[in-house]
């Protein structure tokens, strides 16, 4: 995602973070009450030094630092990057919401993995960056972004055609499925499976919004295709570490 300027060069406001690691912009709205605003987020909060004397001096921000709370949101709403003011329970905030829930779900998966010297954790990685800008995008509404907001947040198919790639490359290892498998095979691929079945949820929050014409179909697609990947790589996971798969027995009637 391309960094942008200390000043926001949209709004011409300096840039918070929230603690989802997509940017609230302070901004005027139309009452001149300072709002929170959504937007694309290069880097994540610098620390703010913590040096005490002795433990006693009492803990001063940096004056560099970015503050985590704004106070902005209060009332229950939010801004878009665009600079549209919604209540918070609006699509866009809880697609946003689910992809971060979805990209701190791949977060634990991906330290189970690493544990097990998986190498697909680079991949983990590499996903966790594009949910970021899956969060651009849906912060974003078409309807009412400029060419200077879209430039910053669109969302190429590139990204979705290197899933189909891994997935490829993934399935060409793995036994033929036999019958329906329950997330298991150990934590790492069990926190793959549960990744899983957030994404499909967060896929479910994007489907609206892109058929209402306010966010790119790519992002539809890569959440897809990525919920595919998640499940491949559960039993890839599953496999390398000679973990037992459990599988789906129906109950006697």
């Amino acid at each position: 995602m391309p960094g942008p300027p200390e000043k926001d060069g949209t709004f011409g406001r300096p840039a918070v973070l929230s603690s989802t690691g997509f940017r609230r912009n302070p901004s005027k709205d139309w009452q001149g009450a300072e709002t929170e605003k959504w937007a694309p987020c290069p880097h994540p909060p610098q620390e703010p030094s913590t040096q005490t004397s002795f433990g006693e001096t009492p803990f001063r921000p940096s004056a560099r630092a970015p503050k985590i709370y704004t106070g902005t949101g209060d009332a229950g709403f939010s801004s878009t990057f665009t600079g549209e003011r919604r209540p918070k329970d609006d699509r866009i905030f809880e697609a946003l919401g689910t992809a971060d829930e979805l990209n701190s779900a791949i977060g634990l998966a991906s330290e189970f993995s690493s544990e097990k010297g998986h190498t697909f954790v680079e991949q983990l990685h590499k996903v966790q960056c594009m949910l970021q800008d899956v969060g651009s995008n849906i912060a974003t509404p078409l309807s009412s972004a400029r060419e200077a907001h879209l430039k910053r947040t669109s969302f190429s198919e590139k990204p979705v055609l290197e899933l189909e790639q891994w997935i490829d490359k993934y399935s060409e290892q793995l036994p033929p499925l036999k019958a329906f498998i329950l997330p298991s095979g150990g934590k790492s691929s069990t926190a793959l499976h549960f990744s899983r079945a957030v994404c499909r949820r967060a896929e479910r929050c994007v489907v609206p919004l892109v058929q209402a014409g306010e966010a790119d179909p790519n992002v539809a697609k890569y959440l897809n295709r990525l919920s595919d990947y998640l499940f491949v790589l559960a039993r890839y996971a599953a496999m390398k570490e000679g973990k037992e798969e459990k599988i789906y027995i129906k109950s006697e009637p």
